[in-house]
């Protein structure tokens, strides 16, 4: 249905939110980044695009939240094992990162999450099998 996704998010430094997503051992698209936004690379067709929030503003309509006090979403992104959901989860916190809450461990489902600089809330799972049937 779709071929790629790309979600776009407004940071308040831009130079402070490109460190961060590198010290997690992410890279960026060089053809897509530059003053005013910078295309994280997730993995094969999977990109955040992190904007500056003037420049973000400029193609909302709404007032933009402040993810730091309001939750509008989560980013998901799926793990090869729970050992880099912890891996990610701790190289997060330690590039100034919160955990907004704890591991959760379903069986089937393993979680993490963190909130980046901006208060994004960016979820790390991996999962082994599909749910039980209720």
């Amino acid at each position: 249905m779709h071929s790629q996704i790309i979600v776009n998010l407004p940071v308040a430094d831009l130079a402070k939110s490109k460190a961060f997503f590198s010290a997690l051992g992410y890279g960026f698209d060089p053809d897509f980044t530059g003053d005013q936004s910078a295309a994280l690379v997730l993995g094969d067709k999977m990109t955040a695009m992190l904007m500056a929030r003037e420049f973000f503003a400029g193609f909302a309509r709404k007032p933009i939240a402040d993810a730091k006090t309001s939750t509008a979403g989560w980013v998901c992104l799926t793990c090869d094992s729970r050992s880099q959901v912890d891996t990610l989860a701790e190289r997060a916190l330690g590039a100034g990162g919160s955990a907004p809450r704890e591991a959760q461990d379903h069986g089937f489902m393993y979680s993490r999450a963190f909130e980046d600089l901006d208060g994004h809330t960016w979820v790390l799972l991996h999962m082994t099998a599909t749910p039980p049937k209720e």
